[in-house]
């Protein structure tokens, strides 16, 4: 008997040790930032991409992301193998809308007047797993951009980034954004002549800024893509970091600098905004899968995958830690704390009697 009570404490420990381990990782959830290089390989008989992962190499990155299993998918260049990529992924993920691609074929092409054409296509993809809940994507393009016939051909297409609203497993909210802003040619770099671009990458970070901080309210906000940008060249600091953290509403880290500062800077990064009032998240883990993203050594495409596990580790509740005063006045804060007499339509905090704050829309 008394191996059998045993045994049954056992059991119990081991079961309870299992629920224990689903709460504490039922909060997590990764995301991946790719850059699929799915420019065609040539138009008519012009090459583009010759040394690009075409149909083949598209279908491994398919397989790749298959079996890491991320949560959330954002990729860039996702153009002329879309259906390649997603008749792979269709089963375990659901995905955004697709814009086209880059061809000849299927466009009207003014030929007489090729330096005012560009592709509507932005080449940005969404991919989520089935359980999670993600609202149809806000794709705004970037107001400014330099490169028609060089200078990485930015303008042939119309770049800029979308907003996605997820509801994740636990219930919780999270706003992601995945872009492509403009690049520099290596050549151009070399010999400084990338003025213009970096110039067209400053005007995308303060537009991009001025985004998150119109949308910006209790729910934490993760940032993705392949930016082009180096800190070394480019001031994100400044326009962006420093932009969001002084206005008080929001604090701006990057996963890399967090818990990898040792390791080599990438182009794609993985940026996320806790605001100051609400939902709060971590990240747990970063990794830039250069070992796993190869085929016979050689890399997929040019860009290796950037991804990061978060967890939240706070939460709105509609409490925020704060208690009312037990009166019957009612009071409104918007979301920097200052008392607001006649309302608008947004999100403000609402005092009344003795009950906690709870957030409200208006």
């Amino acid at each position: 008997m008394k191996k059998v009570v045993l045994t049954l404490a056992a059991i119990l420990t081991f079961c309870c040790s299992l629920t224990a381990t689903g709460q504490e990782t039922g909060n997590q959830f990764s995301i991946a930032t790719l850059n699929v290089d799915g420019l065609p390989q040539k138009i008519l008989m012009m090459k583009v991409n010759a040394e690009g992962p075409g149909n083949g190499g598209t279908a491994r990155i398919g397989k790749y992301l298959l079996k890491k299993g991320y949560d959330l998918v954002m990729l860039q260049e996702d153009f002329n193998y879309h259906d390649v990529l997603s008749v792979i992924l269709e089963d375990d993920y659901k995905m955004d809308q697709w814009t086209g691609d880059v061809d000849v074929v299927g466009h009207t092409i003014d030929y007489l007047h090729l330096q005012n054409h560009r592709f509507e296509c932005d080449g940005l993809m969404a991919c989520w797993k089935n359980d999670l809940t993600v609202a149809p994507a806000v794709r705004i393009p970037w107001q400014q951009n330099f490169g028609k016939f060089s200078h990485a051909l930015d303008e042939m297409v119309t770049k800029g980034f979308r907003r996605y609203e997820v509801t994740l497993r636990s219930g919780d909210r999270i706003v992601v954004y995945n872009m492509h802003m403009d690049a520099s040619d290596n050549k151009d770099e070399a010999e400084q002549k990338d003025t213009k671009d970096k110039e067209a990458r400053q005007a995308q970070w303060v537009q991009l800024k001025e985004d998150v901080l119109k949308h910006l309210d209790s729910r934490p906000i993760i940032i993705v893509g392949d930016m082009n940008s180096l800190y070394s060249r480019d001031d994100v600091k400044t326009v962006f970091i420093d932009a969001i953290n002084d206005s008080g509403r929001g604090t701006v880290a990057d996963v890399f600098l967090e818990l990898n500062k040792q390791g080599e800077e990438t182009l794609d990064k993985i940026l996320y905004v806790n605001p100051t009032m609400g939902t709060k998240i971590q990240p747990v883990s970063f990794s830039l899968d250069k070992d796993g993203y190869l085929n016979e050594g050689k890399p997929l495409g040019d860009h290796y995958p950037v991804a990061a596990t978060f967890k939240v580790v706070s939460r709105a509740t509609g409490m925020d830690d704060v208690r009312s005063k037990r009166d019957d006045v009612r009071r409104v804060y918007d979301l920097k704390g200052q008392k607001v007499s006649q309302p608008k339509h947004g999100i403000y905090i609402e005092q009344q009697g003795g009950k906690a704050d709870k957030r409200v829309i208006k």
